[in-house]
């Protein structure tokens, strides 16, 4: 039997909890062996979007599929098939880093014939050679993330479910994780990832922006850069900042405008816009120390999409 092209289908997938609308009519695919970001503000339906996807919570309506199995009727196998990480991780903090190892391969069945070959991997994977009696409450934050996801993939799943995994991790460890995604994907694995992190979206091969239920954007990193930004980004580096906002959000040459750091960005029809710009501000007593065209971020996406 040949594998499906596409690991995950979703269609007008939606769920209620009670009056509260979680999901709202979602429909995406994710192609085998890509690296998906889910890319949305906490409490926009990421989570609930995977739990559904990975057999752990039932759509209020719609059809999914995963690894060829149906989301509402075949939950028990599509269980079997993926690996799953949630953000807290899903360690047991009074067992040792090996007892962990050895539970989730009896969770995924990997039988004792196999098992050493994993339990080596993820040992050496997730640079815990020497540590495998330590019990795992007493490890680094970056190591407890690198042994869930070996977890995970002991069982060498066709696809993999990371929810949320770099929460309240430090920069370092979230790049070097991301460096063990990108290593499992060159493996033909396919990984699905939420995250609320601008930076690391730019990982992924491709992403579904969501926001408040509704899936607002599909695409490529650069696709949604050059789709969803019409016009001319330029960086304005003004004091006061805040009274800078106020005035250029009232300006009809801005046609949207945010802080972004220490600045503001502003999105105006054409690159001559700079100078009215410029004398708006400085007309109104605000020094500009720097005003320049930039190439927009997804974060500048994802403002221009669900608006203030």
């Amino acid at each position: 039997m040949t594998a499906p092209e596409h690991a995950v289908i979703v269609t007008n997938l939606l769920k209620r909890f009670d009056s509260f609308t979680a999901v709202d009519g979602i429909s995406f695919s994710v192609t085998r062996g890509e690296v998906f970001g889910f890319l949305g503000p906490n409490g926009a339906g990421k989570s609930t979007t995977i739990r559904m996807l990975c057999g752990i919570l039932a759509p209020t309506s719609g059809t999914g599929s995963v690894a060829g199995f149906d989301v509402t009727t075949q939950p028990e196998r599509i269980k079997e098939h993926i690996g799953y990480m949630s953000q807290k991780f899903s360690l047991y903090q009074d067992l040792t880093v090996s007892q962990n190892i050895d539970f989730y391969a009896g969770v995924y069945g990997v039988g004792p014939a196999r098992l050493p070959e994993r339990k080596a991997w993820i040992i050496q994977m997730a640079g815990l050679a020497g540590r495998e009696n330590s019990l795992t409450r007493d490890l680094a934050v970056g190591w407890k993330q690198r042994l869930a996801l070996g977890c995970a993939v002991v069982h060498e799943p066709q696809i993999v479910f990371l929810d949320e995994p770099t929460a309240g991790v430090d920069p370092l460890s979230r790049r070097n994780f991301w460096n063990l995604i990108e290593d499992i994907s060159s493996r033909g694995v396919t990984v699905f990832v939420t995250t609320h992190y601008m930076d690391e979206a730019e990982h992924c091969d491709r992403l579904g922006l969501i926001h408040a239920g509704k899936l607002v954007a599909l695409g490529t990193p650069t696709e949604l850069k050059q789709r969803y930004m019409a016009g001319t980004l330029l960086e304005v580096a003004c004091n006061p900042l805040m009274q800078g906002l106020e005035i250029l959000r009232r300006h009809d040459a801005a046609k949207d405008v945010a802080v972004f750091g220490a600045a503001l960005h502003v999105v105006v029809e054409t690159p001559e816009a700079q100078d009215i710009i410029r004398q708006a501000l400085q007309n109104q007593g605000i020094a500009v120390t720097r005003i320049q065209q930039v190439l927009p971020s997804l974060e500048d996406v994802f403002v221009s999409l669900i608006g203030d």
